[in-house]
């Protein structure tokens, strides 16, 4: 709860901002960042809004800065991503995953030390499988909680089950540490 405070003054903080300067690409960047942070919080329809609403405002700050930032381009491919793996229909999600691939790969390109892009981009090679196995497996875990199971189906969906939540819960991981790099980047430098 405390984090989710925190994340909503970001938010209102970098509305104001950029309400103050709109031609400010990093205070328009700044503001998709902090929804793309608070949409890891809702769900459902409010999450793919506030999703939505991140994706517009980080292309636009990518227009307002003609030399493109990276972490912008990077921020970009994780909303991407996030929304496609929202998205129930395949094919629309694949045109997400191939949107954030290429955000990864521009900022991996202009800044090749960068582990966390490199990172960013292998696991968008493996998002439309991940987006296969939760849009599966979902509703059928849901009916064999509401059927009785044999012994042989409840060890096989135990592995799958298994196998999904390795899944999610790295993708989990992997917004955790979106979430604390964002924070700790968006903090002002100590004066030395």
């Amino acid at each position: 709860m405390e984090m989710r405070l925190s994340l909503e003054r970001d938010r209102k903080s970098a509305e104001t901002s950029y309400a103050q300067n709109p031609l400010d690409g990093d205070k328009l960047a700044r503001w998709g960042r902090a929804l793309l942070n608070l949409a890891q919080f809702e769900h459902g329809a409010k999450s793919k809004q506030m999703i939505s609403d991140a994706t517009s405002k980080l292309e636009k700050a990518l227009t307002l800065n003609p030399k493109t930032k990276h972490d912008v381009l990077w921020c970009l491919g994780n909303a991407y991503t996030s929304y496609g793996l929202l998205v129930t229909d395949m094919d629309a999600a694949a045109l997400y995953f191939e949107k954030a691939t290429m955000c990864f790969k521009q900022a991996s390109d202009a800044d090749p030390s960068n582990d966390l892009y490199r990172k960013s981009l292998d696991v968008a090679a493996k998002a439309q499988e991940l987006h296969m196995e939760m849009h599966r497996h979902g509703p059928i875990q849901q009916t064999m909680a509401a059927e009785p199971s044999t012994s042989t189906s409840t060890k096989s969906s135990k592995k799958k089950s298994s196998d999904l939540n390795y899944d999610i819960f790295g993708w989990v991981i992997l917004a955790a540490g979106i979430v604390a790099w964002l924070i700790i980047d968006s903090k002002p430098p100590h004066p030395q």
